[in-house]
């Protein structure tokens, strides 16, 4: 059958319901068509209620709560910022806004997330070289969590401040605690693609009530107190608007239900998919964590197989099903060439073994045998 005669199945689609109309809709009859109003503080409100941060701060996106967050603990010019090479590089170029360098550490194999091993060891080379870091950012990758008390307790012998990146891991937990609560400072993405959407949008949690004052002023130009616009520091337009953050309030009561569905998509994979020799899917959680299974990830055996992780994606392609590379670490990054790195070989590893499965929340049973049998077919 010609790939046309199907409908495209997408990686990650937004999934809306008819909550979010409720608040749009009244939104623009009582004409808060701004960055401001009722549904800003009303979503604010509500995820400092579903994740138990003190404060929330909703913004355009997850790269501005990120670049505000390093902004308030201090980052700037010459500093150096620890980050994981193997994440999206929104989560590195807002070190570089400030005109900071990051330090790039490799993963561990059982998260793919942070490792505290080649973690530790690029501390202790940075501070003997007089270098100490300035933060640490940890992300979840895929929704999955990373090893959060020994990179902790790590920071903390270190006394290094911990941005926490959980802009693929809402609806996740560690040890009963749900993500986005463990870092001095932590974010959220509402991208088109995340579990939930505003169509674009993020926001920055804390507990400290000086720095959530700050983001703020610094989110809204950073306008100082007079009857005119004066100004005595560079601000940023970075507020989410009221509109978008009413889809967002409908979104967030439908998480639960979204994770489920994730979660239930990623379950299916691994029943269906291990008649698959050449065909991992994974990583698996670690004891005592859930995963939001934001994207389902496959890895290729080249031991059972001759097909690439190309070859693969490009057939998906002739099937009209999306599917992506995982992430490119940041490190083989022209971008990045010149950054201090420390290990690599496990994220290029995987960059070179795996693939993002579709995982959209409002898929059917049917497209998953779609996809099923479409990897079938190769390998």
């Amino acid at each position: 059958m010609r790939s046309q005669d199907h409908d495209r199945i997408f990686l990650s689609p937004p999934h809306l319901g008819r909550h979010e109309l409720n608040y749009v809709h009244k939104a623009i009859e009582d004409n808060w068509v701004a960055p401001v109003g009722p549904n800003i503080r009303g979503f604010e409100q509500e995820l400092c209620q579903y994740t138990g941060a003190r404060h929330c701060v909703a913004l355009n996106s997850g790269t501005a709560a990120i670049h505000l967050g390093l902004a308030v603990l201090g980052v700037g010019p010459s500093d150096e910022v620890l980050c994981p090479s193997f994440t999206f590089v929104a989560t590195a170029n807002p070190i570089t806004y400030l005109g900071a360098t990051p330090v790039f550490v490799d993963s561990e194999p059982t998260t793919w997330n942070i490792c505290p091993d080649r973690l530790r060891e690029a501390i202790e080379d940075r501070v003997q070289r007089g270098k100490k870091p300035k933060a640490l950012i940890v992300v979840h990758l895929y929704g999955m969590p990373a090893q959060v008390e020994p990179i902790l307790a790590l920071a903390a012998e270190y006394a290094i401040p911990v941005l926490e990146d959980a802009a693929e891991a809402l609806g996740s937990r560690y040890a009963g605690r749900l993500l986005g609560t463990f870092g001095a400072i932590s974010v959220l993405s509402f991208n088109g693609n995340k579990i939930i959407t505003t169509s674009g949008g993020g926001a920055l949690l804390t507990d400290n009530d000086e720095w959530a004052r700050q983001a703020q002023f610094l989110a809204t130009q950073a306008k100082d107190p007079a009857p005119h616009y004066e100004h005595s520091v560079t601000g940023y337009n970075y507020r989410l608007s009221n509109i978008l953050a009413g889809i967002g309030r409908g979104q967030l009561e439908l998480i639960e239900d979204r994770v489920k569905k994730r979660r239930e998509i990623y379950a299916w994979y691994r029943q269906h998919l291990q008649s698959i020799p050449a065909l991992q899917v994974g990583p698996a959680e670690p004891v005592g964590s859930r995963s939001n299974r934001w994207l389902t990830t496959v890895l290729l055996d080249s031991t059972q197989t001759d097909v690439t992780i190309e070859q693969l994606r490009q057939h998906l392609e002739t099937r009209n099903i999306e599917s992506r590379p995982l992430w490119k670490p940041l490190h083989l990054q022209p971008l990045f060439a010149e950054a201090p790195r420390y290990g690599g070989s496990v994220c290029e590893a995987l960059f070179q073994r795996g693939l993002c499965l579709p995982s959209g929340s409002a898929m059917t049973e049917t497209d998953l045998e779609r996809i099923a049998d479409a990897l079938k077919e190769v390998l």
